[in-house]
């Protein structure tokens, strides 16, 4: 039957679209602009001593591969974070995220920056003289601390540099504020620029057909994009002008953030077997005894839409929904809001698909009432085929012939269908986009709706709910189509087996809800009297 048809054609193109997404996100390669060789402007000091001397025009170099390096630490906490102060180069390392378990059996804070090879991310800074040498200061604490403490203020050498560095985190920020200040304590003038980078390995996060990006971000003059490993490889970043650079994986983001409107380099190139993406801010020529200030800020935290948009800095597209981010976006509101009167995201998400079948109530209306007709021609469509035998041709225009006698139109539900894909496809990202579902439980055995149902009973009954949404479908005439029509349930059960728990319950939801108004209407029809 066409319906039958329809439905086949829209699931598997819902398919073939999930997975071209995903090869697409790995494999097409992405413009690269080239890289600007000169940097027009130089970032201004703020209330720092006034320098004499004006800011360098020229390129500051970019740090090469800068190892991995162990030392004394600070250790620190806050409502948010807890985590360590490295005295070499005075950068924030192994920190953890304390609203974030590690996994769901295992309570320890996400390390969003870790020093241990397997899941190496690791922030980096320190100057680059003109000539190219690389400074790395060594600090020590200039007034000790203890481990809440909000503010560290750390004194130290970087060749001919003397540098303060003092960082400050707010108790329920994911924020934390760098000040370095810098006077030129050598003999000659000194110039040269300051780099701030996140260092990560390549790891990948394995997430069956769903594309899940894990690499740079750029924000470069107020276009934002991302580079994968294998474009760093190939086509290293750097770019000049405003913006910032980060490191991000499915759920968290770790980026420098310069001030909104300072002239910068970001970049996003390898290092070594590893891979940076940074910021690097040119300094003015310091005579000696000159000084110079450098403000920025370090986000380091989870890919929360509101909290992100609310900087300001369009941190909020490393929130990737997709082609239909117009409709996930309100989605999302939805999900949340569902979330704050039942406290449970797998309601929610089931109050979300009801919605979801309510303002679609009318278009499946059609869509249905569609199908309880063809099914109510069924015993005619089934003489039709005996007798024109195998004359396809034949039963193709005696089938139609009824259609018309009969006023049925077969594809009168195809397009409130089609309408609600988008929706679909939208919801689709919210799940698997939405660090609020990382590790949510729903009931008894779903501990996490962001990852498979571990005994696969949502799959299960996924197929048996699409089971009985057949049998209330007109069988097709065709034996071939009813094999195919009839293993569609458990090729879906078997295909989103692999899927997350909660895009599993969306799906099974909608087709219970829509098992329960199909029947109704086919109920009314099958009873109505020719």
């Amino acid at each position: 039957m066409e319906n039958q048809k329809t439905f086949l054609v829209i699931a598997l193109a819902v398919v073939i679209f999930l997975l071209f997404q995903a090869w697409q996100e790995q494999n097409v390669p992405k413009s690269v602009p080239p890289a600007p060789s000169t940097v027009s402007k130089a970032v201004t000091p703020s209330t720092a001593p006034v320098v004499s001397s004006p800011p360098s025009t020229t390129a500051a170099p970019v740090a090469q591969a800068i190892a991995p390096v162990k030392g004394p630490t600070i250790p620190f906490e806050t409502r948010v974070f807890t985590g360590q102060i490295s005295l070499h180069g005075g950068d924030i390392q192994n920190l953890g995220l304390r609203d974030y378990p590690s996994a769901t059996n295992n309570p320890k804070p996400y390390p969003i920056l870790d020093t241990t090879p397997a899941k190496l991310t690791i922030q980096q800074s320190g100057f680059i003289g003109s000539d190219g040498q690389l400074l790395i200061p060594q600090f020590v604490e200039e007034t000790p601390h203890s481990s809440s403490a909000g503010s560290f203020v750390l004194k130290g050498k970087a060749g001919p540099l003397t540098v303060s560095k003092t960082w400050t985190f707010q108790p329920d920020s994911y924020l934390a504020e760098e000040h370095i200040q810098i006077t030129n304590t050598g003999t000659q003038a000194w110039n040269g620029s300051y780099f701030d980078q996140i260092l990560r390995n390549d790891r990948a996060e394995s997430h069956m057909f769903m594309s899940i990006f894990t690499g740079a971000v750029l924000m470069h003059s107020g276009n934002f994009s991302e580079v994968s490993f294998s474009d760093m490889r190939d086509h290293p970043r750097l770019e000049a002008g405003p913006g910032w650079a980060g490191m991000m994986d499915h759920y968290f983001l770790a980026a420098i953030l310069p001030p909104e409107q300072a002239h910068v380099q970001v970049y996003a190139r390898p290092s070594g077997s590893n891979y940076v993406a940074g910021v690097n801010t040119p300094l003015p020529t310091l005579a000696p005894g000159q000084s110079a200030r450098i403000t920025q800020q370090v986000f380091l935290g989870p890919k929360q839409q509101s909290r992100l948009a609310a900087l300001g800095r369009g941190l909020e597209q490393t929130v990737d929904y997709g082609w239909f981010a117009i409709i996930a976006e309100p989605m999302h509101l939805v999900l949340k809001w569902f979330h704050s009167l039942v406290g449970n995201w797998g309601l929610a998400i089931i109050f979300l698909v009801i919605v979801i079948k309510a303002i679609f109530f009318y278009p499946s209306a059609i869509s249905y009432r569609s199908m309880a007709n063809m099914r109510k021609l069924q015993p005619k469509l089934e003489k039709l085929k005996k007798e024109c035998g195998d004359d396809r041709q034949k039963l193709g225009a005696a089938m139609m012939d009824l259609y018309r006698t009969e006023k049925v139109n077969p594809m009168a539900g195809c397009l409130p269908i089609l309408l609600q894909m988008p929706f679909f496809i939208a919801l689709y990202w919210v799940l698997v986009e939405s660090v609020s579902l990382r590790q949510a439980p729903f009931i008894l055995w779903i501990h996490n709706l962001a990852v498979p149902d571990p005994y696969f009973i949502l799959p299960l009954l996924m197929g048996i709910s699409m089971f009985f949404q057949q049998r209330l479908n007109p069988a097709p005439v065709d034996p071939m189509q009813k094999k195919i029509m009839s293993a569609l349930p458990v090729i879906f059960a078997v295909f989103f087996s692999f899927f997350p728990a909660g895009l599993v319950l969306y799906w099974l939801t909608n087709n219970v809800v829509s098992i329960g108004q199909q029947y109704l209407i086919t109920r009314h029809i099958m009873a109505a009297k020719d």
